[in-house]
């Protein structure tokens, strides 16, 4: 086929929607006008009369193939991009993530190798901090050349072999600053966490219930605002990834408030999820769902969180996709901090949000872009190529059926997991035809996509979306 054309759909941009046709050519949007007419027997025609024509998410958190205490999560970057593209995800971006002691360079020559051949969607890259020293503030700078494509930064405040000291993050800020990245951070209390893991352990509690009581939400909130102060103390933007509770949220949104850049990801867990089944009788679905931090034991923390997306307090979502079978996190059986932390999700955001966020109400279908695709796509700079139907963009949008629905299960889904941390919810939003720089891959429940036929994307520093405020600032 050379070329695709969409019509009678309603085109659906984070400021816009519209009824309008596109006109879609060599892996790109060529033209999105009120009628477009093509002569041409070579282009393909699909009807999306009462469907939305919606960019193609952009997930910002993923962890897939991840190498963890001697395991490998069960998600590779081919199982892993499948699922993405099933659900209307058309882009990544996955952490180059490895303990205290190897290099960053490494670490993204590491990925790089893992994901080139197997992506089914593009893909992009954040780099983890785990150590700090001259050779690896270099190696930051190093990165951010176009060769590399590498614009942020991940730094852990928990997690005894990846955390950073307060003083290695504040270095690390400094010289993202310098170079023109963006930090981001995981925002916990890793000393204290492991002093109440090993008190539990004492104490006899050894199943999944001592997850949450060793990560206390409130001091998920501390983290929160410990990273914001220093960051604002580096005057380096922050991106604070998995916000699990209502407090850290808040945190986010007060720092914002005093004028310091910071951006706020939920992720579709906590949206749909709350903390209640880490006490489960049945093991194996309390296991599951051990993640950190982990999900609030609030049950109103999932309505409150989209209602902070809403009003532009959180920013986008992501997944944090980490997933293990329960084989896997069969290995903290009798010692919960053994269990592998993570779950999946690549595959049902999309519809968990639009079930969550607009069929209850709470988001416009335009909001909702902005926080699948637009807002990613923004932060990372690869906007407008990313993230929007315009013409020039690249093809990767979705024919989004509003009215449908389906049952998540685990029967069903194209993960490498044998378990679905959703299972039996049923989801309003599906997506219905995902289209990839041009290519349908999903279609009538069926994929057809190959190994490889995704692409790295170069992330360039100094985005005006992230940095834009600091030229001002520096006035002062």
């Amino acid at each position: 086929m050379s070329g695709l054309l969409i019509k009678n759909g309603t085109v659906v941009n984070d400021d816009s929607m519209v009824k309008a046709d596109v006109l879609i050519q060599g892996g790109l949007i060529v033209d999105v006008q009120p009628t477009i007419s093509v002569n041409d027997p070579e282009v393909r025609v699909i009807d999306a009369t009462d469907k939305l024509i919606i960019p193609g998410g952009i997930d910002p958190h993923t962890h897939l193939q991840l190498p963890y205490r001697g395991d490998v999560s069960v998600d590779d970057f081919y199982t892993g991009t499948r699922a993405a593209l099933a659900g209307g995800t058309t882009m990544i971006i996955d952490f180059a993530s490895k303990p205290r002691g190897t290099l960053p360079i490494d670490n993204w020559r590491q990925w790089r190798e893992w994901a080139d051949h197997n992506v089914c969607c593009d893909y992009g890259l954040t780099v983890a901090i785990t150590s700090w020293s001259d050779e690896i503030a270099a190696q930051m700078e190093e990165l951010t050349k176009p060769e590399y494509g590498i614009n942020s930064f991940k730094f852990y405040m928990a997690y005894t072999e990846y955390m950073v000291r307060d003083e290695e993050f504040y270095e690390g800020l400094k010289q993202c600053v310098k170079i023109g990245a963006l930090a981001r951070v995981h925002a916990e209390h890793g000393p204290f966490i492991d002093a109440k893991q090993k008190e539990l352990l004492e104490a006899g509690v050894t199943g999944p219930e001592g997850h949450p009581q060793a990560h206390p939400e409130e001091l998920e909130a501390e983290a929160t605002n410990r990273a914001c102060t220093l960051a604002a103390q580096a005057k380096c933007p922050l991106y604070v990834v998995h916000v699990m509770s209502k407090n850290a949220a808040r945190a986010v949104a007060y720092h914002r408030q005093k004028g310091h850049t910071v951006f706020g990801e939920a992720i579709s867990a906590a949206l749909a999820l709350d903390g209640r089944g880490y006490f489960e009788e049945d093991w194996t679905k309390a296991a599951a769902m051990v993640m950190s931090p982990p999900l609030s034991r609030d049950p109103t923390t999932p309505k409150v969180l989209m209602d902070l997306l809403a009003c532009g307090q959180l920013h986008l979502t992501g997944t944090d996709n980490c997933s293990w079978t329960c084989a896997q996190k069969k290995q903290g059986l009798n010692d919960f901090t053994k269990i592998p932390s993570g779950l999946n999700g690549l595959e049902d955001r999309m519809s968990l949000i639009w079930e969550n966020g607009v069929h209850k109400g709470k988001l416009d279908p335009m909001r909702f872009v902005a926080i699948t695709s637009s807002a990613a796509a923004k932060i990372f700079n690869c906007y407008p190529k990313k993230g929007k139907i315009a013409r020039g963009s690249d093809a990767d949008l979705v024919i989004w059926d509003p009215q449908k629905t389906r049952v998540i299960s685990a029967s069903k889904h194209h993960h490498g997991c044998d378990y679905n941390v959703f299972e039996g919810m049923t989801v309003h939003g599906v997506a219905e035809v995902t289209i990839c720089k041009g290519v349908v891959v999903w279609e009538n429940g069926e994929l057809n996509v190959e190994r490889g036929f995704g692409k790295y994307v170069p992330l360039m520093p100094f985005c005006d979306h992230v940095f834009g405020t600091l030229t001002y600032k520096k006035k002062e």
